[in-house]
């Protein structure tokens, strides 16, 4: 393992389903790491793994020149860059600060032109994959920015990810994980919709998983998904909730962009209905039960 005295501290703020992972990996590849999650129980694994815990946001700010967050929306963003308080301006200053969360790309360009006024740098650096290939360092990033930023973040994102892709200035990145995200919905609800057909149809569950993941149309994701329903998991790797708000991002840039999304209009409310049923916590593969629930109303 590389020396870790030998690097910079990084700092990692936002210790939920994908950012945990990802800041174990980082610390597994000997970066020293700074940390600070709001729930502080979510820090232990982290801390157990040779990071420091900050009390605060600050304390982050205060001991790493490179931060990292993985957070919620733009408000929690906000809330730890201290923006809009006499407090950004010395939190952003000679720092650089990587965006991992999916944002509006608005409010990322915003961002990026506060923190370039208040002396700093900024990259994007959304990633594709869920918690599972986030353990295993397999996600696919996405960056923009200045270059020489850039290039600097793309080192540092070598035990997270197994491939990154430049693209080119704020937003880029985040305009293309929207974009992703939306073969991702479509896909999953797609093959939930398979399976709740074959399921009525009187169809063996795991005959179908098997022709599919043995045909054409097999991927990593659709193995998992299927695997899911086969066995009736519904443990979160990308949550409903979390789709649903991704989904909620795409069509707000479709409508600036004045972009017609039909099937992403049903995806976005079969989400929806299956979050009201109570399930936002579930896998996104869960949309299976909204499916159903409409099936019952016919």
């Amino acid at each position: 393992m590389t020396n870790i005295t030998d690097k910079q501290p990084i700092g990692f703020i936002g210790l939920g389903t994908m950012g945990e992972p990802i800041a174990l990996n980082l610390r597994r590849a000997g970066h020293r790491l700074v940390v600070w999650n709001r729930s502080t129980e979510k820090c232990a694994r982290v801390a157990a793994a040779g990071a420091v815990v900050a009390p605060d946001p600050a304390g982050v700010f205060a001991t790493c020149t490179t931060v990292m967050t993985m957070l919620a929306d733009g408000k929690a963003i906000d809330a730890v860059l201290g923006r809009g308080t006499r407090s950004f301006e010395e939190r952003a200053s000679g720092r650089t600060v990587v965006n991992m969360s999916t944002v509006e790309p608005a409010y990322s360009q915003a961002l990026a032109d506060d923190i370039r006024a208040a002396g700093g740098s900024f990259v994007e650096a959304p990633v594709s994959g869920s918690r599972s290939p986030a353990e295993r360092g397999e996600l696919v990033a996405m960056l923009a920015g200045i270059p020489e930023d850039v290039d600097r973040v793309v080192a540092l994102l070598a035990p997270v990810c197994k491939e990154t892709f430049r693209c080119g200035p704020v937003p880029g990145a985040l305009r293309m994980k929207l974009a992703v995200n939306v073969f991702l919905i479509t896909m999953v609800t797609g093959l939930a919709e398979a399976a709740h057909f074959a399921s009525r149809q009187g169809l063996d569950t795991r005959c179908f998983s098997d022709i599919l993941n043995a045909g054409p149309m097999s991927s990593a994701v659709s193995r998992v998904k299927t695997e899911k329903l086969c066995e009736d998991d519904m443990t979160k790797q990308a949550g409903i909730t979390d789709v649903l708000k991704n989904s909620d991002l795409v069509m707000d840039a479709a409508n600036v962009a004045g972009i017609d999304m039909p099937l992403m209009q049903v995806c976005r409310a079969l989400y929806a209905r299956t979050e009201d049923m109570g399930l936002g916590d579930h896998d996104m593969i869960a949309v299976i039960r909204a499916i159903e629930n409409l099936a019952r109303e016919m």
